[in-house]
């Protein structure tokens, strides 16, 4: 039986910095929600909690992108994340969720699942 996907609104367009990250709360938990202005697509959703860092930090890192590939520097260790998939570029052990994220207006939306729950806090 699979879970039905709901669009939870997360922030707003004003609330989005270019080229960087913001931290929003979601049923699912605190996600990474990094707006790039320049790329298709512009927004990406990943899980904010580093697990190599152990702490919710993600969203404060340094967008860039590796081969073409967007990702983010965590601030910690300074491991990429591919904005795409969650992989850690450097350790194919480790990877963070990815979520599907849209614009509705001027609202920004994270896409979760029913009754989908992290145990972590932000």
């Amino acid at each position: 039986m699979s879970q039905q996907k709901q669009w939870q609104t997360v922030c707003e367009t004003a609330d989005l910095v270019a080229n960087s990250g913001i931290a929003v709360w979601t049923p699912a938990g605190p996600v990474a929600v990094f707006y790039c202005p320049d790329e298709t697509p512009s927004l990406y959703a990943i899980g904010h909690f580093d697990p190599i860092g152990n702490a919710n930090v993600l969203a404060r890192g340094i967008v860039g992108d590796i081969k073409g590939e967007p990702v983010v520097a965590s601030p910690l260790y300074k491991q990429h994340y591919s904005l795409l998939s969650g992989q850690c570029l450097e350790d194919a052990s480790v990877k963070v969720p990815t979520y599907a994220v849209q614009l509705d207006g001027d609202q920004v939306q994270v896409a979760v699942h029913a009754g989908q729950r992290e145990e972590c806090a932000a």
